[in-house]
């Protein structure tokens, strides 16, 4: 059970090299390097100076060198994880999608309580992306510019993260702990009101607003919507 942000950090269900080691595991047909061990520590180099370019200059705007540059490689050590920017961005893209995924499953498979697992929920999306913010504002803002196999892929994952709250919900009003309501749509606006926290951070941060105060405050809304018999 998640009781705040601080808790959260400490205790991520997967370590990051645990969620590269997975992705290298799931991309051994695109990466040529065997060693596991290697292709780990290189893969987060790659990674986290990806996200360190791309939201300081924009990803269209980086090219492959400035990569190397900035992850200490060379071309030929970076082409043994991609050939173009499109791999890049299939590596950038499912390293997010696999801890976003495990960490809500992980955080709500537990809970019996139904408000308190839509909660749950609500915490571990919204603690995730403040501990990851870099790679949600970069899924995000090169959504509309993804390859077509990518765009597709990631319409499906958002609609699978969706579908954990949409769930939720839909318990809740068979349990008549929610009153009858869209649960599809309840789902859609919390995913929106969950990105606008880490798409318009200094909002929140020039309003001094913590984020475990902007989870409580969402939680009451969300709540107060859905036990409303109106």
């Amino acid at each position: 059970m998640i009781t705040n942000y601080e808790n959260f950090r400490s205790e991520l269900i997967m370590s990051k090299e645990d969620i590269i080691r997975e992705l290298y595991r799931e991309n051994t047909d695109r990466i040529s390097i065997k060693k596991e061990a290697t292709a780990v520590k290189n893969l987060t180099r790659i990674i986290d100076s990806t996200l360190r370019l791309a939201n300081s200059k924009g990803f269209h705007a980086m090219t492959l060198r400035d990569l190397c540059a900035d992850a200490g490689m060379s071309m030929g050590g970076l082409y043994a994880y991609i050939r173009n920017k499109d791999d890049l961005i299939h590596l950038i893209q499912s390293h997010g999608f696999i801890i976003t995924r495990r960490t809500l499953l992980h955080y709500t498979a537990d809970v019996p309580d139904t408000r308190e697992r839509l909660y749950a929920a609500i915490k571990a999306h919204l603690y995730l992306s403040e501990l990851m913010r870099s790679w949600f504002y970069f899924s995000y803002m090169e959504a509309k510019s993804l390859p077509t196999p990518e765009k597709r892929n990631a319409i499906a994952i958002e609609l699978e993260i969706e579908s954990i709250f949409q769930t939720v919900i839909e318990d809740g009003i068979k349990e008549q702990v929610f009153s009858p309501k869209n649960a599809r749509l309840v789902s859609s606006l919390i995913k929106a009101m969950l990105q606008d926290w880490y798409l318009k951070r200094r909002k929140y941060r020039d309003q001094e607003i913590s984020v475990d105060e902007y989870a409580s405050v969402l939680r009451d809304v969300v709540e107060s919507y859905l036990r409303s018999t109106n």
